[in-house]
Formats: C-alpha cells, structure tokens, sequence
C-alpha cells in the first residue's frame, strides 16, 4: 500500500451511511445462491466453507475497509459519523466483511490490540477475518508505538544480506502474528529507479532489480516463517514515477521490454518464493494497457499479466480504493465492480463502504460480475486462509505471549544488528 495518506492516514478511507436516519440496508438477492447446497465428504474444506456462504457473504469476503476505535464493541467518533453509530463488530456482522485493516489509531497498547483483534474475530461469522496491516520498518510502519524498530528496506538493501531481509521479516511476522495480526502489506517490490520519486523512494529495496528481487524473495520467506502472509506491492511496478497516486494518476512510461528488465523481476521472485497476495498499483502504464485505467481496474495487467504471464495463483488486493489514483474516473461503486472484473479479490479500504458493498452485490445479481467469478475470488481468499490456519476457527490471541515478544532482547539486536 502507497505511503501516507490513503495507506498512511486512513482518514477518508471508508465511506459514510447517512448518520441521520436509518441507513439503506445492503440490497437482497432473491435467489439462494447456487453454492449455499449441502457439502460431501469429497469436497475440500474450502468447498465446503464455500458452499456454506451466501451470495452476500460472499461479496462480504472481498471488502477490508478500516474500522475505527480500540475496541471491537466500542463506537468511537470517527466510526459513529461513518457507520451510523455502529461499533466495529457490528459493521463486520453487517456486511459479511472478509478483513479489515489496522491503523495508528487503532493502537494504543499491547493489551488493548489484543483485546481489539479477538474482538473482531468473534464478530466474524462463519469465517475468520484478515486482520492486515502496513508494517514495512521504515518509514511505514502502523505499529511503530509498540513494534521492535526495525530498518526500512532501503538500509536492508544496501546490506546486500539476503539472509538479514529474511531474518527482520520473520521477527516483524512474529511480532505482528502475536498481537493477531494474520496479512502484512509487506513487502515492498518496487525498483526505486526514480530518484524523484515522492512516495516510493527508501520503501524500496533499492534501484538494482536483481537485488530487489532477491531481498523481496527472502522477505516473502521470512514472513512464511512466522506464520503470516505476505504481500507483494505495487504491481506492475510503481518505482520509476514522479506523481504521488493518493494525490494523483502517475504515467509510467517503460515499454514491455523494460517492464519486463526493470519492474518485473522482483514480482517473479515474489512468486516464486510462494507470496501470499500481490497488491495493485493506481498506475497508468500505456505500454501494457493503453485504456488510460489505473492498473487497479486493468483486466489486461491483473489478470493478462500478473495472472496468466506471471501464473500467480493467490489473492490479489487492491492498493487503498480512496486514494486519488483510482477515483479519477469512476465513482466508489464503479471503482469496486471494475477492479473485480479486472481481477482483484480484495477491495482494500473503499471510499464508500456501504456503496461499494451494494454495487458489486447488485452487479452480481445482475450478472455483470458472474458467479463464477466471486467463486474465483472467495476461493482464493478463502486459500489463503486455510492455507494460514484461519479457515474454520481464528487463533486467540495472548496479551501476555505478544508482551514477551513484542521488543524482545532478540528482536532489539537483530534491529542493532541490521542498522549497523
């Protein structure tokens, strides 16, 4: 996720009910779903948790908006004006929501995170939510008030260390996985070709894309190793721009020659290194869609390059839907559908919730977006979680277990260590 606003701030990032008045509910199919039908032994568990879900649960599984407030029951201020005084629990509940994503202004202790991640998991339903967050070291890290400060991936880069990128992801995995936290947002695999550029920059592993690549790969490793997904950002390459995309629409300009020298080899070391989820870019980059749309909602770049080119075969979240890359052209529940259509499985922080939710379940009843489809997604996000032990039943977090590893005498000298 780009850097400081819509992946930084989270101020405008999920979208308003009316707060006076009863809000519109989320509109109803009046058909079954075809899927919600009796499981067999034969199915895998994934079958099964599938065909248990309703069309709206299903559309609930692709949304991962913020929620505000330190409690999973209490309604702060920000989540009153937005939800219409709903608590986070019960924004959960109402729209099926598959994740949700973390903020500084979700934390205020180690016990408190704790107490704030079970909650949300007991609100989930019938599957457990991922709990995400942006937690690259460096410049952005949404848990800095209680993680070990670890090196952003510029001072990795520039060790050169690949076992070193492992060895912070796993710690950063661990501390994070102990305060219940499944999904980072990290790494970073973007090649910082642009010395101009203003929101990539020492985020990135450096400007050399053999060097990236094999620091991106180890961090991918690291995570695994600490029981967390990983994330690949921002496809197809978001190094060499001069435009801030929560601001603007930035144009890249590389032709698929160099796309493929530059931008694409740390993405296949990603993948090959077995990377959880890839996250879009809101880039313009005509030599390999030339529509004009930001990659988001770029069927031909999601699902022609990153999917069948690059034959990744798990979940791909969008980057923040509220940044100002992506709503040039569209307004928040067109922006939702598109980037379904163009191939993504998490809509990561809608502007508008509620709008988004009822858009893409409207294009799913109407069958713009096929059942087939939102099957393709829930299976992969669905994957995903059994494939981290969140299927079925969601890990309880400890507020004494994460205290004895969040800032451990271990972790505080591998940071010593990797910022010498």
């Amino acid at each position: 996720m780009i850097a400081l606003a819509a992946c930084g701030g989270g101020g405008g990032s999920v979208g308003a009910e009316p707060t006076g008045g009863k809000a519109a509910p989320p509109a109803r199919t009046s058909l079954p779903s075809p899927r919600t039908v009796s499981t067999t032994p034969q199915q895998s568990p994934v079958q099964r948790v599938l065909a248990r879900l309703s069309t709206e649960e299903k559309v609930g599984q692709l949304f991962m908006p913020v929620l505000y407030g330190t409690t999973a029951d209490t309604v702060s201020g920000e989540n009153q004006a937005r939800y219409s005084a709903r608590t986070p629990a019960k924004v959960i509940a109402k729209y099926h929501l598959g994740g949700v994503i973390l903020f500084p202004q979700n934390v205020k202790s180690v016990s408190q995170v704790v107490g704030l991640t079970n909650g949300l998991q007991r609100a989930s339903g019938k599957v457990p939510l991922l709990i995400s967050t942006d937690q690259e070291n460096g410049l952005v890290s949404r848990m800095s008030a209680l993680m070990t400060d670890f090196p952003g991936a510029g001072e990795i880069g520039a060790t050169g260390d690949t076992g070193l990128s492992r060895e912070v992801a796993r710690a950063t995995g661990e501390e994070l996985r102990a305060l219940g936290v499944n999904l980072d947002f990290a790494p970073v695999a973007d090649v910082n070709v642009n010395p101009r550029n203003p929101v990539i920059g020492r985020r990135a592993f450096g400007d050399d894309p053999k060097r990236v690549a094999k620091m991106v790969a180890a961090a991918v490793k690291g995570f695994g190793d600490a029981k967390i997904a990983a994330t690949a950002k921002h496809f197809p390459g978001h190094g060499d721009t001069n435009v801030d995309s929560h601001t603007g629409l930035p144009v890249i300009k590389h032709t698929k020659a160099e796309w493929e020298r530059i931008d694409a080899p740390p993405f296949r070391a990603a993948i090959d290194a077995g990377v959880d989820a890839v996250m879009s870019a809101h880039i313009v980059f005509p030599k390999l869609d030339p529509s004009g749309d930001p990659a988001t909602l770029s069927k031909p770049i999601l699902t022609g390059l990153l999917r069948d080119k690059l034959g990744f075969k798990g979940v791909i979240s969008t980057d923040a839907l509220n940044m100002g890359g992506v709503r040039k052209k569209y307004d928040d529940g067109e922006i939702a559908v598109r980037a379904v259509l163009a191939g993504a499985d998490i809509l990561l922080m809608p502007n508008n919730l509620p709008r988004a939710y009822r858009a893409v379940l409207a294009a799913v009843k109407s069958g713009r977006i096929s059942a087939e489809r939102l099957d393709q997604s829930v299976t992969r996000l669905l994957t995903l979680k059994h494939n981290r032990g969140l299927l079925t039943e969601a890990p309880v977090a400890s507020a004494r277990r994460a205290a004895d590893v969040l800032r451990s005498p271990e972790h505080r000298r591998l940071a010593a260590r990797a910022g010498d």
